[in-house]
């Protein structure tokens, strides 16, 4: 089952307590599809395929920017102009080729979003927009999938997982979008800031794959960057949620309110 090789790139991950041989296995056998390959899914994606998740999926449609490389570790200066989702699994592959990398060069919308989410065990949500926020979300609660959220903002991100072991969905924290999105590009981020974020966002998918520790499921992990201070708070499902209330979700829809890059 094993090459030399992989025992060898693993060495560390096999001898750890609750991981093993038995754990590494696990990891080999799962599939996780990351919604976005910007600054939050670079450091996702990177550390998912170092790890030995077996099969990874990118959904990104956008080309690399100059802009993006203050914070997108996943690209290059030579990379600027190519889609994003052709760089990123060149990277991956090599990082690692024991994984397979499929990659889907296009907008998630209410028409693919069942599809694209339906082989994979586990979605994280890198995305930037509120709009594909609550999509993911609505296919995951149709799918039974968990969901990793993350979530930047200038100096602070969030983490937290959703759908999982009957905690709340994206949606008892935000029951309805904002009226308006804020500007991302003039808002501005902290260029280290996804890493932090990113990096948080892989452990919660890690664990969630083996079963270790316990997942920030009912918590949302608030990171301040300016002052490295992390807080916890507890989230409940909200009763009549409009994603996994009695009455929740059984259909996806897709909302005209997107924020720019």
């Amino acid at each position: 089952m094993w090459s030399r090789e992989e025992l060898d790139r693993y060495a560390r991950h096999i001898v750890l307590p609750g991981v093993g041989g038995a754990g590494q296995a696990r990891l080999k056998q799962s599939s996780v599809l990351v919604v976005g390959a910007g600054g939050l899914g670079s450091p996702v994606l990177l550390y998912l395929a170092a790890a030995g998740v077996g099969r990874l999926g990118v959904v990104e449609m956008d080309a690399v920017d100059l802009s993006n490389l203050q914070r997108q570790v996943l690209f290059t200066t030579e990379e600027v102009g190519r889609p994003k989702a052709e760089a990123a699994r060149e990277r991956l592959l090599a990082l690692n080729p024991n994984v397979a990398v499929d990659v889907y060069p296009l907008r998630l919308s209410s028409e693919n979003a069942l599809e694209l989410l339906r082989p994979y065990d586990l979605v994280v949500d890198a995305t930037d927009n509120f709009p594909t926020r609550y999509l993911v979300n609505d296919a995951c609660l149709i799918l039974g999938k968990p969901l990793v959220y993350g979530a930047i903002h200038q100096f602070e991100g969030q983490v937290a997982v959703f759908n999982h072991a009957g905690g709340p969905c994206y949606r008892c924290f935000f029951p309805e979008p904002p009226a308006a999105a804020p500007n991302c590009a003039e808002a501005g981020v902290f260029g280290v800031l996804p890493g932090v974020v990113g990096s948080l966002m892989a452990t919660e998918a890690l664990k969630v794959l083996l079963g270790l520790g316990e997942p920030l499921s009912g918590k949302l992990l608030v990171y301040d960057g300016l002052y490295n201070d992390f807080r916890t708070l507890k989230l409940r499902r909200r009763e009549g949620c409009a994603g996994c209330g009695v009455n929740g979700v059984s259909t996806l829809s897709d909302l005209d309110l997107y924020c720019e890059r």
